[in-house]
């Protein structure tokens, strides 16, 4: 616990809410700059994302590998760990052996964690009325939803198109965010400094 200006200590539940928001803001700037970004420059974007997805499935799978031969874990984590690393090592090098691969593996997952995040997201907001930007964040959820499910239906369909979809997405799911920040940063005025 750490005390405030006003002599009350402050408990850790008030603490988080109080610096929750700065993070779900900082996310959605990254968000929008980097819509942006895919936008002005679509070609290299693409090119170097795809890359980037490949090393990211290596170091992952490096990691995966690591953890299943882990001394806390159980037999069934060992060796879903141990297909995931195998998994992972297959698609990272399927990224380095043609750009295209790439880009429609990082279409996929994108699409893929979209709506996963989209589903979470809707089912948070759903199922409890004092969620903060209630509203929001059901829009929120919805959208993630349909631009991840877009993604994975047309990932070839054209380059272009996907480059503009992506971007516009991360920069409506960006502008999302920054006004859930604020929403959450006005309702974390209300959490008892006790708490």
């Amino acid at each position: 616990m750490t005390t405030s200006k006003e002599g009350v200590y402050e408990g850790p539940v008030h603490a988080l809410a109080r610096s929750a928001w700065q993070s779900i803001l900082v996310t959605g700037i990254l968000s929008v700059v980097l819509g942006i970004l895919v936008l002005v420059w679509p070609g290299p974007t693409l090119v170097v994302a795809g890359v980037l997805f490949g090393i990211y499935l290596l170091v992952s799978g490096v990691f995966q590998l690591i953890a299943a031969f882990g001394v806390h874990i159980s037999t069934w984590m060992r060796v879903l760990s141990f297909i995931t690393a195998i998994l992972s090592f297959i698609l990272g090098f399927f990224c380095f052996r043609n750009e295209f691969q790439a880009i429609g593996l990082l279409a996929l997952w994108i699409g893929i964690t979209w709506i996963f995040r989209g589903t979470a997201v809707l089912v948070a907001a759903m199922s409890d009325a004092a969620v903060p930007g209630r509203g929001w964040q059901i829009l929120f959820g919805i959208l993630l939803i349909v631009g991840g499910g877009l993604l994975i239906v047309e990932p070839f369909r054209s380059i272009t198109a996907l480059v503009v979809v992506v971007g516009c997405w991360l920069i409506a799911i960006g502008v999302f965010e920054v006004v859930s920040a604020f929403m959450v940063k006005s309702r974390a005025k209300d959490v008892p400094a006790a708490v």
